[in-house]
């Protein structure tokens, strides 16, 4: 048997019990700067990986690209290795007043419409994220936002309406496309789950053209930077990680 995982090249055991994961390749090697002893553990195709540390504790730094299969497929890798708590930190569309580009959300909870967890269990199951890491992102950034999130699998529609007056009236506060394929996933397999998102855009459809949609501004990469930091601090300071 090889001694890494088939999808993402990771090691196959002893990967620390806590991790980061982003979309991009590129943010987990923006973040991995951060770290102290930054060493990449594997990569292959879209999954990027290190481990290092932050204020001493080990952590693990992993991209899963965009959308719910191949991010459950990196989930499931980490998961072996040994990964027990995982934070997503991305970035979303707003939905809601007063919340603009930059700012941090706090997921509590997601909308499945993420087009895999249907296949893995029952659409009445909820995605909700472990509350310890809900208040340890929400004392590390006590700013932002919290709320139920909208994990939608097309980046845009084309022939079919968006139920997006529903989510509005429900108040779903921002869209994004992974988060809970993260949580089903954990809740599943009796693991810990969290996300914090940046804002990059209001995602509304009576707001700017979304043709005009820049996630590469600077406001979003300073919001990004800030969640880096919060991301990290609250992956180390939930008790009972491992």
């Amino acid at each position: 048997m090889s001694d890494v995982l088939p999808i993402t090249k990771i090691p196959r055991h002893g990967l620390p019990p806590r991790a980061l994961v982003v979309g991009d390749p590129d943010r987990a090697t923006a973040v991995a700067g951060s770290l102290t002893d930054a060493v990449l553990v594997g990569q292959n195709r879209e999954y990027r990986s290190y481990t290092g540390t932050w204020k001493g504790v080990p952590v693990v730094v992993s991209s899963h690209g965009v959308g719910g299969p191949g991010a459950l497929c990196q989930f499931g890798e980490l998961a072996e290795a040994g990964v027990r708590t995982f934070l997503r930190l991305g970035t979303a569309g707003s939905l809601a007043d007063g919340i603009t580009d930059g700012d941090l959300v706090i997921a509590e909870a997601a909308v499945r419409d993420d087009g895999v967890t249907q296949q893995l269990i029952h659409p009445e199951y909820p995605a909700f994220a472990t509350p310890e890491l809900v208040v340890a992102l929400s004392r590390a950034a006590p700013e932002a936002h919290r709320g139920v999130v909208w994990t939608r699998a097309a980046f845009s529609p084309l022939v079919l309406t968006l139920p997006m007056a529903e989510y509005l009236a429900a108040r779903v506060i921002a869209i994004e496309m992974e988060l809970s394929t993260l949580l089903v996933f954990a809740a599943l397999r009796g693991l810990r789950a969290g996300g914090v998102l940046v804002i990059d855009g209001d995602a509304r459809p009576d707001h700017p053209d979304p043709s005009a949609y820049d996630p590469h501004r600077d406001v979003v990469a300073e919001g990004v930077a800030r969640a880096t930091r919060v991301a990290l601090d609250a992956l180390i300071d939930v008790e009972g990680a491992e």
